[in-house]
């Protein structure tokens, strides 16, 4: 039994991580239209991680992207790994693989985080600084954020316990000695993220399975769980079973 979510807040379970990707993909593609067929333009927060991906692969082979005005979309990131630019484990990397080099972007539109070997140099503070300056010049809250879970409850590069997770003075920050590698990354902080009209949370497989049941169960915020400190105007959680499977009233 699907439990009930506090209001602003929803969670989706579908079959299994295949059916999920093609299903968040469909949503995606309506939300950026409708977004686009409200206001002209229209933004989204991209995240890495196999969930994040395969929804990005999935909207690659979909019939109905199209319908999206890939020129009038801004692309964000959520986080990203700081490396050299066209390593193959940044996030940026992945996303141009697995949907973006297909699309007809505008390339004045697509704003991935610095790279180590970028203008900011090896320098993870002052890259930060430098994509916050970016964010503050656009225009709008973002549409759509997409996030990862990952099994230990953190998202984008916000882990628990982390100084990074407590950070609400900035809108992006640089995380050093970060649990999993590679050890320095960017992140967006909790206040940009819970800023966006839609953050979309992912998770598939049982190894997700715990990070999803501490985030939405009883003790929620209480656990230190930063993907349980998501709370935008609207939440969207999309599982699939096995992900679900340790949820309240499972």
């Amino acid at each position: 039994m699907t439990p009930t979510p506090p209001p602003g807040l929803s969670v989706v379970i579908h079959r299994d991580k295949e059916l999920l990707a093609h299903a968040a993909a469909a949503r995606l593609v309506t939300a950026l239209a409708d977004a686009q067929a409200a206001g002209g333009a229209a933004s989204v927060v991209l995240t890495g991680g196999r969930n994040g991906n395969g929804l990005l692969a999935a909207l690659a082979a979909s019939p109905a992207r199209d319908a999206v005005d890939w020129g009038r979309l801004d692309v964000w990131w959520g986080d990203e790994r700081f490396l050299p630019h066209g390593h193959q484990d940044r996030n940026d990397t992945q996303a141009r693989a697995a949907l973006l080099d297909a699309v007809p972007l505008d390339p004045e539109r697509v704003h991935p985080m610095p790279a180590s070997d970028g203008r900011f140099g090896d320098d993870p503070e002052a890259a930060a600084a430098g994509y916050a300056e970016e964010l503050a010049a656009a225009a709008g809250p973002f549409d759509v954020l997409l996030l990862g879970v990952g099994p230990d409850t953190h998202v984008a590069s916000l882990f628990p316990g982390h100084a990074a997770t407590g950070v609400r003075d900035r809108t992006v920050v640089a995380v050093r000695e970060a649990p999993k590698p590679p050890p320095t990354r960017l992140s967006l902080t909790l206040p940009v993220i819970n800023s966006a009209r839609e953050v979309w949370l992912l998770a598939a497989c049982e190894d997700k399975a715990e990070a999803v049941g501490t985030a939405l169960g009883p003790e929620g915020r209480a656990s230190g769980a930063p993907a349980a400190a998501v709370a935008a105007e609207r939440t969207l959680w999309l599982l699939d079973e096995a992900a679900a499977a340790r949820l309240p009233g499972a």
